[in-house]
């Protein structure tokens, strides 16, 4: 389902998500809301770009030009300034309310971590970094989970230099998540754009060698680059390490495979260019929480 333009024409923004609670800061407000009843189309807007993260319960978000999607626990959605979202609360009651958290952040700021980016680690193709001008939905990761927890503390804690404080934690942030995109831009295009991009070229070719041994030696030549200079741009531009980057890409491959019953562990780990079950396992539970065997279970009484 997409909303027609006409719907975000029409209709007037009303608060109708109650029990908020603002924070506002120099180059940054925090705002908690939550929810005890179950509401459809509640609208909202800000004025700058926004970090939308789900903390408690479920949303169905409509949001322009994009189909409708569960946004839920673990997830957090990047939106320019003024884009409007309309927000379906289908499991929201008094005893389990549904609490997120809408982050908007200065443009001053933004631009000023942009600037910062493409003087000191630009990329290596000569385009520049810039905030998405589309609506980002992502998973958050270990990091960026941490950095969010610290902001919703720094945020309500009455320290005098709280705001010096807010703006590091929203410089690691903005980073991360434009590392981020950058990744998952050039993971799901690598086959549109691997000739015009070194890295890509890499990322596309590590896509279909992951049952291989990959070395960052071996992937520094295919981008014909300097190791220590491969592996510097690969950072600078993903936000992980060449070696991270693939053993993640391996445990998404065993993750789709440990869901066929049938499938034996040491299958999995050798099919996806692991040469130990010990490492396998260690890397699995560290992202998944739980080891293959408790992830295959599970799977199969589901």
């Amino acid at each position: 389902m997409r909303l027609p333009d006409q719907f975000f024409k029409e209709r007037k923004l009303e608060h109708l998500v109650e029990n908020q609670t603002s924070y506002t800061l120099n180059n940054a407000s925090m705002h908690v809301f939550e929810t005890h009843l179950q509401a459809e189309k509640v609208l909202l807007q800000f004025d700058q770009p926004v970090l939308a993260s789900m903390l408690i319960g479920k949303k169905v978000m409509h949001l322009r030009d994009k189909k409708s999607f569960n946004f839920l626990p673990g997830e957090s959605l990047i939106l320019p300034s003024n884009e409007v979202m309309c927000i379906d609360f289908p499991e929201a009651n008094e005893e389990n309310p549904t609490r997120c958290l809408a982050m908007a952040i200065s443009d001053e700021k933004i631009n000023k971590v942009i600037n910062l980016m493409n003087e000191s680690m630009p990329k290596h193709d000569g385009s520049e970094w810039a905030l998405m001008d589309y609506n980002y939905h992502f998973t958050n990761d270990a990091s960026i989970y941490g950095i969010i927890q610290r902001l919703l503390y720094l945020f309500t804690e009455n320290h005098p230099s709280k705001d010096f404080f807010v703006d590091n934690m929203l410089q690691e942030l903005i980073i991360r998540i434009l590392q981020g995109n950058t990744r998952e831009k050039y993971t799901q295009n690598a086959s549109k754009i691997s000739s015009n991009n070194r890295l890509v070229y890499v990322i596309e070719y590590i896509s279909q060698h992951l049952h291989e041994p990959l070395t960052v030696g071996e992937l520094s030549k295919k981008a014909y680059m300097s190791e220590s200079h491969f592996h510097k741009t690969f950072k600078d531009e993903l936000g992980v390490t060449p070696i991270d980057y693939i053993n993640s890409e391996r445990i998404k491959m065993a993750i789709n495979l440990l869901k066929n019953p049938d499938r034996k562990i040491k299958e999995v780990y050798m099919e996806c260019g692991f040469e130990n079950r010990s490492y396998f396992n260690r890397l699995f539970k560290r992202k998944i929480h739980v080891s293959p065997g408790e992830y295959q279970s599970k799977f199969i009484k589901h």
